[in-house]
């Protein structure tokens, strides 16, 4: 009986995890595989439909991948995006964070999400209309900032490698020297099954 026991409460969270992203739509999924895996992200086209629009389109477009996290401050955030200055092909120290996209700023649709553990989340500049390709990961909960940033989307699988994302300099606002980077970044049907077979 305890042998029993303890193979579901092995893999009761397995079940529990593929069961979430089994309801996710395919064309509301994000995955951005990074150095130690794939990380799972839910969008809220609801929420933030124009937000989650670009971040679609930016990616079905291959404009992320290769783009760098720039700015990573522990227990706060991983910043990444800038598909203009941050691409580690042609990665430029100097302006990483200042640059965007070939697409207009976004207007703001602040919502009622959280910013918790695992929030994906829209940089800006002072203006709260200047969102355009760069976003961030939390590490941990940040309400400090909900209802002035735009919020639209939230990891349901691969936390685990977002927290391994290499650091920034604490003296400086969490700049990452040799920074990692999102491998790929694709919309579809996220398939747990074959994402543990890979990384077996």
């Amino acid at each position: 009986m305890k042998k029993y026991f303890a193979l579901i409460v092995f893999l009761l969270p397995v079940i529990m995890s593929e069961a979430k992203t089994e309801k996710l739509d395919p064309e509301n999924t994000l995955i951005i595989e990074l150095k130690d895996g794939k990380v799972i992200i839910e969008l809220f086209a609801k929420d933030a439909p124009k937000h989650v629009e670009r971040i679609k389109t930016l990616a079905k477009a291959g404009k992320y991948d290769g783009v760098v996290f720039h700015r990573v401050i522990e227990g706060f955030m991983a910043q990444t995006g800038d598909v203009e200055f941050g691409n580690s092909k042609d990665f430029n120290k100097r302006r990483v964070g200042t640059g965007g996209s070939d697409q207009p700023d976004l207007k703001e649709e602040f919502n009622n999400r959280k910013h918790i553990k695992g929030t994906c989340s829209m940089a800006r500049s002072s203006d709260p209309n200047s969102a355009n390709s760069q976003f961030f990961i939390c590490f941990d909960d940040a309400s400090f900032l909900d209802k002035q940033y735009t919020v639209w989307g939230q990891v349901v699988e691969g936390m685990e490698y977002v927290d391994k994302i290499k650091l920034g300099s604490k003296l400086d606002n969490g700049s990452v020297d040799d920074p990692d980077k999102m491998i790929k970044v694709s919309v579809g049907k996220a398939d747990l099954k074959k994402l543990a077979a890979e990384e077996k």
